[in-house]
């Protein structure tokens, strides 16, 4: 994970603001470094015109044996690159040791290739993992742009005077006009020549579009490395899946890839305690399905030593609970509650493992004391929803709570804890791939399959709106703890799986429930990963329903008189 502020301005270097540089620290703690790059102008009135082009990165060091310093800087053809993501596999198969130097090793091979734009495509198509980036190819191009499915933050301004910003959190102190960049492919700035009308620098739009045999090499596109969502309902079996089917050991091979992808080999800080390296990983953790089988696959990839931390969030809202009572209300919190009851069937079916259940409790004056921040973090979002849900990712992240020694105990003890981790892992992306929202329920029950507004249409939607939508966000907030989030259902092998697989494959919606069947009674929604649950024996946890962060934890509508406020309502 890293930080990124690049600012291309006509004259003198723009630099960040004070703010700007301690945001950037939080995202990455490790180093920060910068550099400048001044060259002249080639069409402009003034032959002495120059364009210049600042970059500052800091670094949270996760891949590799050391912390290596950005901007990255490429001697031999003058390339810089700002690299924030993880690359975990290229066509040549799995990436080892620092993803950003092999990048940027890359890039700066591609920008000496005649076709230098067309090529630098190719490398970036290959690519497999979150990442957003801004590099200068060191002869008059600057490209920018984040993955096609919006894992990492990038956002732009410009300012009155055509300098344009690229930065990984939005500086509010400057009197400008924030926007994220658009998942929707590559973008490219001429710092060599302005708008003849505007005096402005170009920038060009290369789009994402899905592969034909025709595009497969397309100069002027970025090819996505899935296709389509499958649509195809012509071999509707009679009887829907159950645990011994194929779909289900798929999606459990193509999960565990993934977290090993996601949990193996994190590079340790030199200062951490032996317990504290004993904690690599940790799960945002509701204890519904999806986040609970994360934690149980993760358990198959890790090393035994390795503990798992599950932070679960809960919050005093004054609007629900009152004074008094024998129980303390953050224990009343639906995902409090689910997050006890999965966590004994995970020592039930992983008895060799250490799972730290991290209870972060918020009260009001907190998240009061706190608001702001998360308010400016997550601009330009801005609805009372975007807040509930934010928060609670914020404060999950922060990983401050209390863990009870021991755990097996009617009275334990509680203990103020912190979780080492650095890395997080995020259930984020089950319920658009596999039909857990309730609309995907309403859509069938009201139109059918196949129909205008029909499940898949509701699935086809869900599914192209995931880099559009508020993983940007998210990703402004969890970082800001110096944390990671990995989020292994949206790891390209498991999405283009999704997309793949006829519907019934990954629902039950169109068939009877059976209950002679083992699984036969389990709900629709998101049935393969729910038959997977069961599988491997949480019983309880594949029958989960769907719950919505802001309502498990208690952030929706915080605050006594705030009960008809509606998620869609700005922020005042």
């Amino acid at each position: 994970m890293c930080g990124i502020f690049c600012t291309i301005s006509q004259g003198q270097v723009v630099k960040p603001s004070q703010n700007a540089l301690d945001l950037l620290h939080q995202r990455g703690p490790d180093v920060i470094n910068s550099f400048n790059h001044v060259r002249p102008l080639s069409n402009g009135p003034d032959k002495s015109e120059t364009t210049s082009i600042h970059f500052t990165s800091s670094v949270l060091a996760l891949r590799g044996d050391s912390a290596v310093a950005q901007p990255l800087k490429h001697v031999s053809n003058g390339s810089v690159l700002c690299w924030n993501g993880e690359a975990w596999k290229t066509e040549k198969g799995v990436v080892s040791g620092n993803d950003g130097m092999l990048v940027m090793d890359m890039l700066s091979e591609a920008s000496r290739q005649p076709d230098s734009q067309s090529t630098i495509l190719r490398v970036l198509e290959q690519i497999r993992g979150p990442f957003a980036f801004v590099y200068y190819d060191g002869k008059g191009k600057l490209y920018y742009g984040r993955d096609c499915l919006g894992r990492r933050s990038l956002m732009k301004a410009a300012l009155e005077d055509g300098t344009i910003i690229l930065t990984s959190v939005a500086d509010l102190t400057l009197d400008a006009q924030w926007a994220e960049v658009d998942a929707d492919g590559l973008y490219v700035v001429d710092i060599l020549a302005k708008d003849i009308t505007s005096q402005k620098f170009k920038t060009a739009h290369i789009p994402s579009i899905i592969s034909e045999p025709s595009t497969s090499q397309s100069s002027t596109s970025l090819i996505l490395p899935f296709t389509d969502m499958n649509r195809d309902v012509s071999s509707f079996p009679e009887v829907r899946i159950n645990i011994h089917s194929s779909a289900v050991t798929e999606t459990e091979t193509l999960l565990i890839q993934s977290l090993r992808l996601r949990t193996l080999n994190i590079h340790q800080k030199a200062d951490m305690t032996p317990n504290e390296q004993k904690v690599n990983v940790a799960i945002l953790f509701s204890g519904g399905l999806d986040c609970t089988l994360l934690a149980r696959l993760t358990h198959d990839t890790l090393h035994p030593d390795q503990e798992i931390d599950l932070l679960n969030v809960a919050f005093e809202n004054p609007r629900i609970h009152k004074p008094g009572g024998d129980i303390s209300f953050y224990e009343t919190c639906p995902d409090r509650m689910t997050a006890r009851s999965s966590l004994v069937e995970l020592q039930q079916t992983c008895p060799g493992r250490i799972f730290r259940l991290v209870c972060v409790n918020v009260p009001f004056t907190m998240f009061q004391a706190h608001r702001q921040k998360v308010v400016d973090l997550i601009h330009p979002h801005n609805t009372e929803m975007d807040l509930s849900i934010a928060i609670a990712l914020y404060f999950a992240s922060r990983g401050v709570g209390t863990v009870s020694i021991p755990e097996t105990t009617s009275k334990p003890t509680e203990i103020d804890y912190e979780t080492p981790a650095r890395v997080l892992l995020s259930g984020l992306g089950a319920d658009e791939l596999f039909g857990g929202y309730r609309r995907h329920e309403n859509a069938f029950t009201m139109h059918g399959l196949t129909a205008t507004g029909g499940l898949l249409d509701s699935l086809d939607e869900d599914i192209s709106r995931i880099g559009k939508r508020n993983l940007g966000r998210d990703d402004r907030v969890l970082s800001h703890w110096g944390k990671e989030a990995r989020y292994p259902f949206l790891d390209e092998d498991v999405v283009a799986w999704a997309l793949k697989a006829p519907v019934w494959k990954k629902v039950g919606f169109g068939f009877e429930l059976d209950d002679s069947i083992d699984g036969g009674s389990l709900e629709p929604g998101k049935l393969v990963l729910r038959l997977l649950a069961k599988k491997l024996g949480m019983d309880g946890v594949a029958k989960e329903a769907k719950r919505a962060i802001q309502f498990g934890a208690r952030t929706a509508k915080m605050g006594i008189g705030s009960g008809k406020t509606k998620g869609t309502q700005q922020l005042s």
